[in-house]
């Protein structure tokens, strides 16, 4: 069916140009220069950009010309069962996580899978089909962590509360508990009612820390003592709400609350140390497990032998092409990095004009009035040159690079203000299900916008995207062996460090740590980078070969237009909503 309303569409594309290049030119008629101006003028770029809104605006029409096909309500109903059964009971005010809770929710569980498994989605439109597979894949997803994951038992990391930055992707990276404490939400000065909520939030941190001794029985060992690290950041962090809500603390309960909060993380990290001294097994999911997470969760079309394959791939490629860049640019002076706060500011300051100049002039991506402004609040801050960590090194070069990343933040600024019409993809999906499209987007444009021409005045800013894609297959690599529990966590972390060109990985223990702990927390978080970014690649090719055979040419923004306006969703199902093939599907098909 798509296939023949894709083809519809492209040869509604060149009719329709035809027709609006009339009717403009009817409608310009007798108007002096300036109403010209202030009409749409006929050029091939506006026209096709009409015309391509109407294209990629297809799964959206395709969805609303057949609205609620039958069974589609019923589904949406159990959807919403769903993420209620989801978000856990309470057990003294805090989650609960506890083995008997656990058990008794298991048969509500499998009717819910039941429920969903009766639903005949055949003949749905695609776009219906998607939202289907997308609750399937969150339902896999905590399957797979009842079974094997299990962050509750075997992660300490997971009691985790106090998150003082927004994440720059929907939901938090790696498992999270259902009680977070999100600071960054808070504004100053606090009314009354954001005291409140405030001290509700922390006082589920006591009750929290002391139900997770009882559940955590399991013997991961790299888990369990790189956690200690978490709850004594979470310790800095009380410390800094504390400063932070003194001079608007207008109730004792809010200060009685951090204190609880205080004492309860203090002691709890104390445990963990003890604890840590008996800890002795491994803390990967072993190659089958992470296969059939990738393939039945996140919904990749790959192994764990491939991904080793496509990550090493990916490191050669940049190493090699990093090479042939540093003898390209033999006879330039070398890149002077920024070493005062005013050289930064200057520095990001034309970094954001660069950046932004060049996705509207070269029609890189549709310009919305939310993006600049979200971009311009997270431009960096100067740092000593003896504290920059591997992604500041680069940016007090050139930030740009790191801006093309942070299209993470044009995500998250649609997902506020333009939610997805449907309910399944109008927030963030469950166990980071979102990572291969918003990872590998934004490691992907990093390169595809230097080969756009981005760095045209800047051919050294080149060498930096080689450096970043190195990092991201290295540190990728590392965390592979590490779930094939072949090496340890810190011997992923020496991976890392070696295979990271010109020493940049060497200089923040602190991120190296960070890292490599969120990708054992998280399987596959630290491939789907270069997995998602693979991915998207490919059906670049698949979308621009089928353009092509229609005479038409490839053009981002309309890429982009259609490829955001599906919503934050495994790559794979937006390669089916836009080209209709769902092969990569195959295996979880298989399973049903």
């Amino acid at each position: 069916m798509t296939k023949i309303v894709f083809e519809l569409y492209l040869s509604l594309y060149t009719n329709f140009a035809h027709v609006l290049h009339k009717l403009e030119t009817r409608s310009t008629n007798g108007l002096n220069q300036q109403q010209r101006k202030a009409t749409m003028a006929f050029n091939p770029c506006t026209t096709g950009a009409v015309c391509f809104t109407l294209i990629v605006s297809s799964a959206s029409i395709e969805a609303k010309n057949h609205a609620n096909p039958p069974g589609y309500e019923e589904f949406i109903h159990l959807f919403s069962d769903w993420r209620k059964f989801e978000n856990p009971s309470l057990l003294n005010g805090a989650p609960d996580y506890t083995a008997k809770r656990f058990a008794k929710d298991h048969q509500i569980f499998q009717e819910l899978e039941t429920r969903l498994n009766k639903i005949e989605i055949g003949d749905w439109p695609i776009p219906f089909q998607v939202d289907w597979y997308i609750t399937r894949a969150e339902m896999n997803g905590y399957d797979f962590n009842y079974r094997i994951l299990k962050p509750w038992v075997r992660d300490p990391a997971f009691y985790q509360t106090v998150w003082m930055h927004q994440s720059d992707v929907p939901a938090h990276e790696g498992p999270t508990n259902h009680a977070t404490l999100e600071f960054w939400s808070y504004r100053f000065p606090l009314s009354i009612d954001e005291e409140n909520r405030l001290s509700k939030d922390l006082k589920v941190i006591s009750p929290l820390l002391n139900q997770a001794r009882g559940n955590l029985t399991g013997n991961a060992r790299d888990l369990w003592i790189a956690s200690i690290e978490n709850f004594k950041e979470q310790t800095k962090n009380l410390d800094r709400i504390t400063e932070k809500t003194m001079p608007f603390n207008h109730q004792s309960e809010l200060a009685a609350a951090i204190k609880d909060a205080q004492i309860a993380t203090a002691d709890f990290t104390s445990w963990l140390e003890k604890q840590a001294l008996d800890k002795t097994g491994p803390s990967g999911i072993g190659k089958k497990n992470y296969t059939w997470y990738q393939q039945n969760v996140h919904l990749l079309p790959l192994t764990w032998e491939k991904e080793v394959q496509l990550l090493q791939r990916e490191l050669d490629r940049a190493w090699s092409s990093l090479k042939l860049e540093e003898h390209r640019n033999r006879d330039l002076p070398p890149m002077k990095a920024a070493n005062t706060p005013e050289e930064f500011a200057q520095l990001t300051e034309n970094g954001v004009k660069r950046f932004m100049n060049f996705l509207k002039e070269k029609q890189i991506m549709p310009i919305k009035p939310n993006m600049e402004p979200a971009l311009r609040e997270h431009m960096g801050e100067f740092v000593p040159n003896d504290k920059r960590n591997f992604f500041l090194i680069g940016m007090h070069y050139d930030p740009v690079p790191l801006y093309c990343h942070f299209i993470h933040w044009f995500d998250l600024a649609q997902m506020r203000d333009e939610p997805h019409e449907s309910p399944v993809r109008s927030g963030p999906l469950l166990y980071n299900i979102f990572d291969s499209k918003n990872e590998g987007i934004a490691t992907g444009v990093e390169e595809m916008f230097m080969h756009a021409g981005l760095y045209e005045d800047s051919p050294r800013s080149r060498e930096i995207v080689w450096i970043m894609i190195a990092q991201r297959a290295a540190r990728g690599l590392g965390s592979l062996y590490a779930h094939a529990n072949e090496i340890s966590m810190a011997e992923a972390s020496q991976v890392h460090v070696k295979w990271t060109p010109r020493g940049w990985m060497k200089r923040e223990p602190h991120l190296l740590q960070f890292e490599q702990h969120l990708y054992l927390r998280q399987p596959g978080y630290g491939t789907c980078y270069i997995t998602g970014k693979y991915l998207i690649e490919r059906l670049i090719t698949e979308w621009s070969q089928k353009l092509e055979e229609k005479g038409e040419k490839f053009v981002m923004k309309d890429f982009f237009q259609i490829f955001n306006n599906t919503g934050n969703i495994p790559v794979e199902l937006v390669r089916w909503e836009m080209t209709g093939n769902n092969d990569g599907l195959k295996i979880l098909r298989k399973n049903d």
